[in-house]
């Protein structure tokens, strides 16, 4: 065993919330620690900027915890840096002695049936990231898309909900939120009336949360259409809504849907159970997507849905697919293909999947788990990996003395001409949004472009 005379040098790799999770354990639970958090982007906080819905602001103030975080002394934000691009897994062991990996699932699963890949047919993730400013899709042309009465959303959790809620409200709403301006004024020129949420199996089994169900019934703008006929459980679900008040409140808000009479709104959400998609239709873009009627098939204590072989086509424009999220490989970090995950045991890293861990390096968040839970889920989640890292420290093959300092990891990236946004850097482009917001009545106008975002951050040093 060594003795550490500096501080144990931590990289983080990935500034969302289970990497500033990750620095914020890793700060409680280690009495001499220096963390440097990376992230591809040059702005923090991962999927709470990006990800949730702009109508939903009070989420968002989380983001003031994560600022405490990298307003410590002893926790560095390195934005616009790129594992594989900028520095290299090999670097990161050279000038760190451990590594936490958590970049979360940016990518998106599949329906796998024909005519998917149709323009016209988007993963809901893209969508979502086009309205809320992520700089990869800051270019997107998605009029096009909107110019088609009927929208088609494939999925039942809070993502489907989110997408179909931003599609049924009015720019008037929209305006008062920090939606991206490319969005407004792209929705305002917006053709959609009807948006149909598509659900494989049953409305007890439907993955939305209560809250994010109950807005989709007060939208100022769109009816809420329900089939009562859909609403008719099996036995097996309704006996799961004994014991489980979450479920039995969603299924009585979805009646209370289905009883209330349509007002003539300009749009309307359907929601539909017990269908999947089979097929989509068109020749040069999305004009239908065939659906198959389910029923369920009770396998244990899994409701499954079998197709039942009839079907119908539903008209539409847009196919948003909202199925679920996908990890991706990092640069020589191992992977777990068939989970998409980064194969670890309680959050030390394997050099395969039940294979041996590989010394220093830990995972968090969903590409450790997968993706499930929401934003605070990840802090729990985080707290365990950092308890394999503290549990390790005595064991861990430190770095010399010269390689674990701030100024050589600076020093590698000023040889590759990276333009390094630190946290001060990041605040000035925060700055300049939230200011821009208030002069039009808005939380933060966003800045969407790459470059634009760069030539915002002021540079500073250390």
């Amino acid at each position: 065993m060594t003795t550490l005379h500096r501080p144990l040098r931590v990289a983080v790799i990935g500034a969302g919330p289970s990497g500033f999770y990750a620095a914020e354990a890793l700060l409680k639970t280690l009495d001499d620690v220096s963390v440097d958090i990376f992230d591809r982007l040059p702005t923090p906080y991962g999927l709470v900027r990006y990800g949730v819905a702009p109508d939903h602001q009070k989420i968002k103030s989380v983001t003031k915890l994560y600022e405490r975080v990298c307003q410590n002394d002893n926790v560095r934000f390195l934005g616009n840096v790129e594992l594989g691009r900028d520095i290299f897994r090999a670097e990161l062991k050279r000038h760190y002695d451990a590594i936490v990996y958590s970049v979360g699932a940016p990518a998106d699963r599949n329906l796998n049936i024909p005519g998917e890949d149709l323009p016209g047919s988007l993963s809901a993730t893209t969508f979502v990231a086009w309205y809320n400013a992520h700089p990869d899709y800051a270019e997107m042309d998605m009029l096009a898309h909107l110019q088609y009465p009927t929208v088609a959303v494939v999925g039942m959790g809070n993502v489907a909900v989110d997408v179909t809620r931003i599609l049924a409200k009015s720019v008037a709403e929209l305006r008062q939120t920090d939606i991206a301006d490319h969005a407004l004024e792209t929705l305002a020129e917006s053709k959609v009336t009807d948006i149909h949420m598509l659900g494989r199996r049953g409305p007890a089994q439907g993955k939305f949360t209560t809250k994010e169900l109950r807005e989709l019934g007060e939208l100022e703008n769109a009816d809420i259409m329900v089939d009562p006929k859909q609403l008719e459980l099996d036995p097996v679900s309704e006996a799961s809504l004994e014991g489980n008040p979450m479920l039995a409140k969603n299924v009585q808000i979805l009646r209370d849907f289905a009883a209330k009479e349509p007002t003539g709104k300009p749009r309307r959400v359907h929601l539909r159970f017990l269908v999947s998609p089979k097929e989509v239709h068109g020749s040069e873009r999305v004009s239908g997507v065939v659906l198959e009627k389910n029923r369920l098939d009770a396998q244990g204590d899994y409701l499954a849905a079998v197709g039942t072989g009839e079907q119908d086509t539903l008209d539409a424009g847009l196919l948003l697919r909202s199925v679920g999220y996908r990890g991706v490989p990092l640069p020589d970090v191992p992977f777990d293909e068939r989970r998409a995950v980064i194969p670890n045991d309680h959050g030390r890293v394997l050099a395969e999947a039940g294979g041996a861990p590989v010394m220093g390096e830990y995972v968090a968040g969903w590409i450790k788990r997968g993706p499930n839970g929401v934003i605070g889920t990840n802090k729990a989640d985080a707290n365990e990996t950092v308890k394999q890292l503290a549990a390790d420290v005595d064991t861990l093959a430190y770095v010399s003395d010269e390689a674990a300092t701030p100024a050589a990891v600076d020093a590698l990236l000023e040889s590759r001409q990276v333009k390094v946004v630190r946290f001060a850097d990041w605040l000035a482009l925060d700055k300049l949004e939230t200011e821009r917001g208030q002069a039009s009545g808005r939380p933060r106008v966003k800045v969407a472009k790459l470059e634009e975002m760069l030539a915002h951050c002021v540079p500073t040093k250390g």
